[in-house]
């Protein structure tokens, strides 16, 4: 059972809290621990440092470094800034590893973002940045009961509403316990006080009738909604709907997917930043534009008692290698790149850096003529999810009632899936999102315009989605990773127990420009 299925299951049956400690031990999640705005007090003495990588954790090391009196320098491998925190729009261009070049045919205003697309509310870094600078949140909605739940092996293929399939889930749990208390089972564990309130808190959220049972009522109507909904005039009178038995619920298997909205990370209030992802690293970039040096890929990273120089080409220009010198090194590259970079730090740190693998993953994004979605089956934002090999769709957040075209997240997919998608070209990963993602809506077939995809090991400046620790990696290598090595120190979302999420970067960045100045200071 893959990590992310275990902890869907571990959250439907026994809640966000237990599936979050288990998040928590696997890596996957911690709670943010940021408190404010840092404060580097002392004299930084006319230090220099090199920021390597202007993703979100250079980005704010580079800001609150130079307003601490430091010499800055970034070096970034792209063209632009915002590394992960990336999102494609019309007239984009984008090339990965094995040349494949794809040009974004979206409309003006639609995009996709690659990477990050959400931003919970209790990243209180992520949020706080963006408030100081001005980047525009809007409601990302991450559980839509309208949305579908699908299972090529349920239901005789047909996708069904998220809200049905949870209201029968509860539904039915509700009836059982109900005739366990009426059995007088519990007798013993819950007084019998005690057990008249369950039992009419069980009616109340199971949708149960009078009698205590999930059947087609009104009451349970009310939760999963009619077979003809309530309206006006002679004909105005509602028709309840039927639900589906037990054994259809546990067998399709559609209930693994409930848990999703109880994570911690995917509780509401979840935001976007208008427009796009990179909106967030765009506004940081802002702040420190003339620090950065674009297109520049680091060869090597030397360090020694009285600096550290860096070695780097010009990825347009070409011509001989290049240095950059200073007293002090932020790097931030991720470690499935740096790891394949000539760098000389202790035995510690470098078993460390090679130790981690990166996560596969992959996501397409389609662009279709008209937003069926809304039009045809009234969903406004929030996901789909399938067993199908594309996972789930994302359907955009913004723009509701929009005329004219739309883009929806056609795959984002993890694991196997993940890797079989990367080794196609994009083209043929495109294909495979639209007829996949045609057995949810079949509109797809006539309403596909065009289409962009985007397999994370093949993206030349991070060769993997995220840092994938687990328990014993973490054990063996986590502090030696995170340790200040002579001049050096690493930062990103790998340097994290938040991994995968701009909230880990922030905070990494935040510790270990931190502990340099404190190296600084007191030297």
């Amino acid at each position: 059972m893959k990590r992310r299925d275990l902890l869907s299951l571990i959250g439907t049956v026994a809640g966000s809290a237990v599936m979050y400690q288990a998040a928590t031990s696997l890596g996957l999640a911690a709670e943010t621990t940021y408190k404010g705005p840092i404060k580097l007090d002392g004299d930084a003495k006319g230090a220099s440092i090199l920021i390597l990588g202007a993703g979100v954790a250079g980005l704010v090391a580079a800001i609150e470094l130079r307003k601490a009196g430091y010499k800055v320098q970034v070096l970034e491998y792209r063209e632009k800034a915002g590394g992960r925190s990336w999102s494609l729009r019309g007239g984009d261009t984008y090339t990965e590893l094995g040349g494949f070049k794809q040009t974004v045919g979206f409309d003006t205003g639609l995009y996709i973002n690659p990477g990050p697309w959400r931003i919970p509310y209790h990243h209180r870094a992520v949020l706080d940045y963006c408030h100081r600078y001005g980047v525009a949140l809007e409601p990302f909605n991450q559980v839509n009961y309208n949305a579908y739940l699908h299972s090529a092996k349920a239901y005789g293929g047909k996708p069904q509403r998220f809200r049905e399939i949870q209201a029968d889930y509860h539904g039915h749990v509700a009836e059982l316990l109900a005739k366990l208390t009426h059995q007088n089972a519990l007798d013993g564990t819950v007084t019998k006080e005690d057990q008249e309130k369950l039992l009419e808190s069980l009616r109340a959220w199971g949708g149960l009738d009078k009698n205590y049972a999930y059947a087609a009522s009104l009451d349970s109507s009310n939760v999963r909604g009619y077979e003809k909904a309530p309206g006006g005039g002679v004909n105005g009178a509602p028709v309840p709907s039927t639900p589906a038995s037990l054994s259809d619920v546990m067998q399709g298997g559609l209930w693994r997917f409930l848990g999703m909205g109880l994570r911690d990370e995917f509780q509401s209030t979840i935001f976007q930043p208008v427009g796009g992802m990179d909106q967030f690293p765009a506004a940081l970039a802002r702040q420190v534009k003339d620090l950065i040096r674009f297109n520049t890929k680091v060869t090597e990273i030397h360090q020694d008692d009285h600096g550290v120089t860096v070695t780097y080409t010009d990825t347009v220009k070409g011509g001989a290698p290049q240095t950059a010198k200073a007293d002090w090194c932020l790097c931030t590259i991720p470690l499935s790149v740096l790891s394949q970079i000539k760098l000389n730090v202790g035995p510690k740190m470098a078993n460390a850096i090679s130790a981690v693998p990166y996560e596969a993953a992959a996501k397409v994004g389609l662009q279709f003529k008209r937003r069926f979605w809304e039009q045809d089956e009234a969903i406004y934002g929030g996901i789909s999810f399938t067993d199908l090999p594309i996972a789930m769709i994302g359907y955009p957040n913004s723009g509701y009632g929009s005329p004219g075209k739309g883009v929806l997240l056609g795959t984002y997919v993890f694991g196997a899936y993940a890797m079989e998608y990367t080794a196609m070209p994009p083209e043929e990963r495109i294909k495979r999102a639209l007829a996949y993602g045609a057995q949810i809506h079949p509109q797809y077939t006539k309403e596909f315009d065009t289409g962009v995809a985007v397999g994370w090991h093949r993206v030349p400046w991070t060769l993997g989605c995220h840092a994938s620790w687990t328990e014993e990696t973490r054990a063996a290598h986590y502090q030696d990773l995170c340790q200040v090595d002579g001049r050096i120190a690493l930062a990103g979302e790998h340097a994290s127990y938040i991994t995968g999420w701009q909230e880990g970067a922030v905070l990494s960045s935040l510790d270990a420009i931190s502990r340099l100045h404190q190296r600084v200071v007191t030297a």
